[in-house]
């Protein structure tokens, strides 16, 4: 390449129309230069979002479910989520299979808060939704949302491996559109802050309510 661009130098006007962009990209091909033209956000997104390591949790029926997903007939590994972590350091999704007992309920808190950020919980099945058939027991957490944040649902007692799929391609969608680089470092505020989710949430349910 005779003259090599200094994209510092370059005057901001000129970026204003694709030909200046087409252009650019055109000489580097003609030296061997392969070009990505993308956000660096949706990169990494993608490779976030095929790449997630679930922690190996079940407390119950639904931990069968999460076996047989995971086994060759259904091939949780065409996803790239068959990297089950036994620690919660390794781990980015948290997969709630089961029931959750008040006695359980300290140990989840813990595993998820030693979970590095970014994190993830889906919970699978009834009683991790909402406590299934033991919802009026006094031992049995009326779903997990009471003591974590829970990103995706997965209905069902318990959710074919399907379901289950389905349910991760759905956490596969919500990590590509997250930005990566736009929050924490930029300074802005998170849109997927869960906490102002929430007061939105009882903002909309207070007022529908005095309707």
């Amino acid at each position: 390449m005779m003259k090599r661009p200094k994209i510092k130098s370059i005057p901001y006007e000129e970026f204003k129309d694709n030909e200046t962009f087409e252009k650019l990209v055109a000489e580097l091909n003609a030296n061997g230069t392969n070009v990505i033209v993308r956000p660096l956000d949706d990169l990494i997104n993608w490779g976030r979002s095929n790449s997630l390591w679930p922690l190996t949790f079940a407390t119950s029926c639904c931990g069968i479910e999460f076996m047989a997903v995971c086994a060759a007939r259904y091939d949780i590994a065409r996803f790239g989520f068959e990297v089950t972590r036994n620690s919660p350091r390794q781990a980015d999704v948290i997969l709630v299979s089961g029931t959750i007992t008040t006695k359980m309920a300290p140990v989840l808190k813990r595993l998820y808060d030693q979970m590095a950020d970014p994190k993830y919980v889906v919970a699978i099945g009834g009683c991790s939704i909402s406590g299934g058939p033991f919802t009026k027991s006094y031992h049995v957490v009326n779903g997990v949302d009471n003591i974590i944040p829970v990103d995706v649902y997965v209905p069902g007692c318990p959710p074919r491996p399907e379901s289950f799929l389905y349910g991760m391609m759905q956490l596969q969608r919500k990590v590509k559109v997250e930005n990566f680089f736009g929050t924490t470092n930029r300074k802005e505020k998170d849109p997927f802050d869960r906490a102002e989710m929430r007061r939105k949430e009882e903002e909309l349910y207070n007022e529908e309510e005095e309707a």
